[in-house]
């Protein structure tokens, strides 16, 4: 499958693109591949497995693994007829009623241990119980909403399709529509669409699920759908949909680098047209050609879809990213390969006592945020921004007995900058004079980590050893929405941050308690581990979501554990002999709490 990440054109500008692809093996060190060339008019967007069906097998644990891929194997219409070739005439009444098309929702689940089997009776009658995750639910728009239930296991009852015969048919199975994690990968190709922040000033990305099978022309059709319709619940704080009223008029059309999209826009001037454009040319990334936008059957604008994207950026540009960590309490450049290397843009006399930190481009200048640690080995956050090197930091009020590595908020006023942080547990927000307050959160136990994402208008944080993502407002003040929960296989979760667009990389522990490293997508529908054996828990974590020529490998991460710093690509510990600009009569000491500079 086609794997797309960040990328950067020509001048250094970050752009979005989609999620990498399903079928990674459980462990991987992912590399990524550039954008496969646009599907043809007709083509399918991917290539589609065979739906299984109940010949398949006649064996029940492979007979309820492939029952939990029927239902996503193909258009939405026919989930339930897919659902019921597997059940028994005396049983299709269990499943609930077919529902309308774009009333269906599929509960997604993860399986969290081997199916268990109990051979077949008397009669010939086996059960099978399968212990379930709870992901989430799909919906007709592709979105992937929290789970509805938290159903923990699920008991199905098979028979023999013919008694002297092979062949097996479900007896008894749950009320729900059922689909497993493995099976959305499988079925199903992730898509990015893209809906303005509140000023219209920044695009911000939303996940969306399309069947595997379904040609351009209905890609075409499902994105103009999903942006005239509703964001994704959790981001709504963060962006502003189209006017209201602006509804679809037909199908899309359009072959051969040429498309037509006509709608009914109340208001429809020239600045609206040009903000749906774009938003267009993003959320059609592999498309590329000329596409008609018609208001009410009359041609308003013809847009260029190349020329768009490379026109407007969705994401501002910054400088050339580079590797540092804490190295005897002050931030050092990492040398690395032949990565690029920046030095630190701060004065000596501040650059003291730090316990981690964040620096950030933003335009011509650079973002600081260090938390120090002082005499009475409490913690105070230091604040500062401007030209490099950044001096005049300002200090917190309050001091603390731990704080998170800060994350910048990149969406905000580069001469009002935010951002946010946790302290003893709470979550605040920051300014540049280094000013406090706390953000009132209705999450379970205490906040330990929090990362910003590229657009800046996400975060994730990790609470009670839980991760959840929220949207963020910046407009009038930094204002975070409800708390979306995600499921994910780890425990314990002590340390995210943005590995993708719409990808995550978190440090918890696996079932058997081991520490790891995994990747998760933005609505925890698909997981892979990326580490394992790590043998100690994660302190800290910081990944680059992008890639240039020279600079860091997209998807790179590194972490902190057991007081020492470690990076991917290729896995390996960073050693002192690699932290550059140590000066005469420093303290010999492993590098800790490394970040990225972008």
């Amino acid at each position: 499958m086609r794997r797309r990440a960040l990328a950067l054109l020509l001048g250094g500008v970050l752009l979005p693109a989609g999620l990498i692809g399903c079928g990674i093996p459980n462990e991987t060190e992912v590399q990524v591949d550039g954008s496969g060339p646009a599907a043809e008019a007709g083509a399918s967007n991917g290539s589609p497995a065979r739906p299984p069906s109940p010949e398949d097998s006649n064996e029940p644990g492979p007979f309820i693994e492939n029952y939990l891929r029927a239902a996503a194997a193909g258009e939405r219409e026919q989930a339930y007829a897919r659902a019921k070739e597997f059940i028994a005439q005396e049983a299709k009444s269990l499943l609930p009623e077919k529902q309308k098309s774009s009333e269906i929702g599929l509960t997604v689940v993860r399986l969290r241990e081997k199916l268990e089997v109990t051979p077949p009776n008397n009669q010939g009658t086996s059960v099978v119980t399968v212990k379930v995750q709870q992901v989430g639910v799909l919906r007709a728009n592709g979105v992937l909403a929290p789970p509805e239930t938290s159903e923990t296991e699920y008991v199905f009852q098979l028979r023999r399709a013919d008694p002297s015969g092979p062949g097996l048919l479900l007896t008894a199975v749950p009320n729900v529509l059922l689909v497993s994690d493995s099976a959305l990968g499988k079925y199903y190709l992730p898509h990015t669409i893209y809906f303005w922040n509140a000023d219209q000033s920044r695009l911000v990305p939303d996940l969306r699920y399309l069947p595997s099978s379904v040609p351009t022309e209905r890609l075409v059709t499902e994105v103009v759908r999903w942006l005239t319709g509703d964001p994704s619940d959790w981001l709504e704080t963060g962006v502003t949909g189209l006017p209201d009223g602006t509804r679809p008029i037909n199908n899309a059309t359009g072959a051969d680098g040429r498309w037509e999209v006509n709608l009914t826009m109340p208001g429809a001037d020239d600045k609206k047209l040009g903000l749906l454009a774009t938003q267009l040319a993003w959320s059609l990334p592999d498309l590329s050609g000329q596409l008609d936008l018609k208001i009410q059957n009359q041609k308003r604008r013809t847009v260029d879809l190349q020329q768009e994207r490379t026109a407007h950026a969705a994401y501002p540009a910054g400088g050339v990213p580079a590797r540092f960590s804490v190295y005897d309490g002050a931030i050092r450049p990492l040398a690395i390969g032949n990565e690029p290397r920046a030095a630190v843009p701060l004065a000596p006399a501040d650059n003291r006592n730090v316990a981690s930190a964040a620096l950030a481009y933003a335009g011509d200048g650079t973002r600081a945020a260090l938390v120090v640690t002082g005499a009475d080995r409490r913690q105070r956050l230091r604040v500062g921004f401007g030209a490099a090197p950044v001096t005049g930091l300002a200090t917190s009020a309050r001091s603390y007995r731990a704080i998170s590595r800060p994350t910048w908020l990149r969406s905000s006023d580069q001469n009002r900058p935010a951002g946010l942080v946790a302290a003893d547990g709470k979550l605040y927000r920051f300014d540049g004079a280094a000013a406090m307050s706390e953000v009132p959160l209705a999450v379970p136990g205490p906040v330990v980590a929090v990362a910003g994402s590229l657009d800046g208008h996400r975060i994730a944080l990790v609470s009670g050893g839980a991760l959840y993502v929220a949207a963020v407002s910046v407009d009038g003040g930094v204002v975070v929405g409800q708390p979306r929960p995600l499921a994910t296989e780890l425990t314990g979760v002590t340390a995210v941050d943005w590995l993708l667009e719409n990808d995550l990389v978190l440090a918890g522990n696996e079932p058997d308690l081991r520490p790891a490293i995994h990747q998760l997508s933005v609505d925890g529908g698909r997981e892979i581990a990326l580490k394992r054996d790590i043998g100690a828990e994660v302190s800290q974590l910081a990944a680059y979501p992008g890639a240039s020529t020279g600079g860091p490998p997209s998807q790179s991460y590194m972490y902190e554990a057991n007081r020492a710093a470690f990076r991917n690509n290729p896995f390996d510990i960073i050693k002192p002999e690699q932290v550059l600009d140590v000066p005469a009569g420093s303290r010999a000491t492993n590098p800790t709490a490394p970040f990225f500079l972008y």
